[in-house]
């Protein structure tokens, strides 16, 4: 495992792990990685990202090449800034959906696709390297500080060119849109109005780097008051934003969250009608993906979670990647896109004149389970995962048909359930994600994998701070439960 680089770039508490250093030697090496030309840079609403992208800007110029600074964009936005500023690279400051005292670093490649695993150990050698300081550029070949903050407007002006309908049938869609107070905030609630969502409802859309709004994770529970919010007000449903605008999450008034697997299904059968090919998934995605992508003729491709991008590159011609909460559109760029997501959705209903309720009933939908055990450090996360895994192989392996260990282990079973459980790469959490056909037999893989988790938690010493579970046996059945 790379000492910085994690699922989704470098990313911990502020002083911590992440430091005005840090974000200097990345910058630093970043600009003798490349060899010269530019580097945009952009960051999120927290109150520490201005201080560390400026520090990032300010090595990219000390290493020799310009620094294309975007001030307050998206995730997305910066990704996207790369190809259309014809620069070698990017970095956005942000910790994405982390709580607000914790920031981050993510690189992006010349075409606005993150850095690939063994791009990021290259760029990490340099950055722990004791000589890095020693690769200034001489006085005149420093680079350029240049501004460019009218990409947004270019960002929304080509995302409202691609998927303004084509056709408008008899729906007057009215959405709400709840940005987390975050990056996205005067971005997207835009672009659903100007593609001709009749009535836009904004929600924590105004920038605030303490998230007061709600925790910047749209998770099923944090997003429970919008349900009801949206039946007071009429709405169709809501779309919500993590911080960075990379991820998206969909609830819908008298049903609730409604869990990804519908959402990658519902992009995969819109992508599919159009061309066949490859539609990339994380390891955790369920079987309602699988079985439209079989029955539109398509192929579904396995990757680690927070590797999309990397098996994108793998595989010429797929027609979508996504994993929970992210999708990448080829069509549109190789980069995670919350907000073109949220646009997606509401350009389908549009064309098709049916609500995003409508849409989503016509899924297949098999009970699932989600499950997160939060440690105190990341040393009790891998020591008491080590031990769990080693118990998994063991003892849940009876009726297995596959067991992958591509990023954790994944256990398929003959009766058509699943059983995966990870380590996770940017939080100090041990996952369990489960999914059945059988709601009985679902708790029942449940109950055996949280018991032999917190057993060996309690063994290893090692205290549990919570226990997140959602659980989800149909539309507005959804079930969330967390235990200090």
């Amino acid at each position: 495992m790379p000492r910085l680089f994690g699922t989704a770039g470098i990313r911990g508490g502020y002083l911590d792990k992440v430091t005005p250093e840090l974000a200097y030697r990345v910058g630093l090496a970043l600009a003798n990685y490349i060899g010269g030309g530019s580097v945009t840079v952009g960051h999120d609403v927290r109150t520490t990202s201005p201080l560390l992208a400026h520090m990032a800007a300010a090595g990219i110029m000390a290493g020799g090449s310009d620094a294309v600074y975007l001030g307050l964009a998206p995730t997305p936005v910066v990704a996207y800034s790369v190809p259309r500023s014809r620069s070698k690279a990017g970095i956005v400051i942000t910790a994405s959906h982390n709580p607000p005292p914790d920031n981050g670093i993510k690189v992006f490649d010349e075409r606005g696709m993150e850095y690939t695993l063994k791009m990021e150990e290259s760029l990490e050698e340099l950055i722990l390297d004791g000589d890095l300081l020693r690769r200034h550029a001489p006085w005149n070949q420093v680079g350029s500080l240049v501004e460019s903050y009218d990409i947004i407007d270019d960002y929304v002006r080509s995302i409202v060119d691609k998927l303004s309908p084509s056709r408008r049938k008899r729906l007057d869609l009215k959405l709400g849109v709840d940005c987390a107070n975050g990056a996205a905030s005067l971005v997207t609630p835009r672009i659903l109005k100007m593609i001709g969502v009749s009535r836009v409802v904004s929600f924590n859309c105004h920038p605030d780097g303490m998230f007061p709004g709600r925790h910047p994770e749209p998770r099923p529970d944090v997003l429970e008051p919008l349900t009801r919010a949206g039946e007071i007000m009429g709405l169709h449903a809501i779309l919500a934003h993590d911080g960075d605008a990379d991820r998206l999450a969909l609830t819908l008034p008298h049903v609730g969250f409604i869990k990804q697997d519908l959402l990658i299904a519902l992009f995969a059968m819109y992508k599919l009608m159009d061309k066949r090919g490859a539609v990339i998934v994380s390891v955790d995605v369920g079987r309602e993906v699988e079985d439209i992508v079989e029955r539109m003729g398509g192929t579904l491709v396995r990757a680690k979670l927070g590797k999309i991008h990397e098996k994108l590159k793998e595989t010429p011609g797929a027609v979508l990647a996504a994993e929970p909460w992210k999708l990448i559109d080829p069509e549109w760029g190789p980069w995670v896109d919350g907000i073109y997501q949220a646009a997606l959705i509401a350009m389908i209903s549009i064309e098709e004149g049916e609500t995003p309720l409508d849409l989503v009933v016509k899924l297949p939908f098999y009970p699932s389970a989600r499950i997160s055990v939060r440690f105190q450090s990341d040393q009790d996360k891998l020591r008491v995962y080590t031990r769990f895994a080693e118990r998994v192989r063991g003892e849940l392996t009876n009726r297995a048909v596959s067991v992958s260990e591509l990023d954790g282990i994944r256990i398929d079973y003959d009766d058509g359930s699943w059983l995966l459980v990870r380590a996770s790469g940017t939080e100090p959490k041990v996952r369990i994600y489960a999914q059945s056909m059988d709601k009985d037999r679902l708790e029942e893989i449940v109950e055996k994998s949280l018991g032999i988790l917190l057993e060996e938690a309690q063994k290893a010493g090692a205290p549990v701070i919570d226990v997140e579970k959602y659980v989800d046996l149909g539309f507005g059945l959804g079930r969330h439960n967390r235990a200090s």
